[in-house]
């Protein structure tokens, strides 16, 4: 039988597909959801933090337990714990998914390269403009 599926919400480097097919995850199925009441900080490693008004963008996508113990799992990831939220899709639909945040985050520069791997398909997703500037604003200067 094969395992079940949950709904998870990525707003950093996994809405990245490449980082993702990296671990040997690709989503059966995703499309871009916005979280509303965060917003996202890449000090280095993209988190969100409560933020009334905000809205941080990204994809929900399905994943098994398997697969995303094997995502959290990589030593570069950190310690991301579950976190029950609800995401709206581009298409105005509502849904419940898995959300994974850092406790207490390591605060440092984020690195050109790991903000490429969340820009560019930012971009390609079509996010905002205001939104990618946010996420720009993180580059070292």
């Amino acid at each position: 039988m094969a395992e079940p599926t949950v709904w998870v919400y990525f707003y950093g480097s996994f809405i990245n597909l490449g980082v993702l097919r990296a671990v040997g995850y690709t989503p059966e199925q995703f499309e871009v959801a916005r979280l509303y009441g965060y917003d996202i900080r890449i000090e280095p490693l993209a988190n969100l933090v409560r933020s009334e008004g905000q809205c941080v963008w990204g994809i929900v996508a399905t994943a098994t337990h398997e697969q995303l113990r094997r995502l959290y799992a990589q030593d570069w990831v950190g310690t991301y714990l579950p976190e029950a939220v609800l995401v709206e899709t581009r298409d105005g639909k509502w849904r419940a998914a898995l959300c994974y945040l850092a406790p207490s985050p390591e605060l440092r520069p984020a690195a050109e390269d790991y903000l490429d791997r969340i820009v560019t398909p930012a971009r390609a997703y079509g996010f905002p403009e205001a939104y990618i500037a946010r996420l720009e604003s993180f580059r070292p200067r």
